[in-house]
């Protein structure tokens, strides 16, 4: 005991239509909540002159990422 409606010429029980309006809701919503997907920031080039240079500077910027997180938390 379905009632049917007539959609685009063809007869289509209500329990489609809600499930299709609930599809809707829900994938819309998700959608619309999630946000913009978040961008990569680029790091300028290291410029050092030796490989011990560049590795520090690489383990300082680590370091100062960590310290950051620590800090939001």
């Amino acid at each position: 005991m379905v009632a049917m409606y007539q959609v685009f010429g063809r007869q289509v029980g209500s329990h489609y239509l809600a499930m299709g309006v609930l599809g809707a809701i829900f994938s819309g919503s998700y959608l619309a909540l999630s946000g913009p997907s978040k961008k990569v920031t680029q790091t300028p080039p290291i410029n050092a002159s030796t490989p011990d240079e560049a590795d520090f500077i690489q383990n300082f910027l680590k370091q100062a990422d960590a310290d950051e997180k620590k800090a939001k938390h």
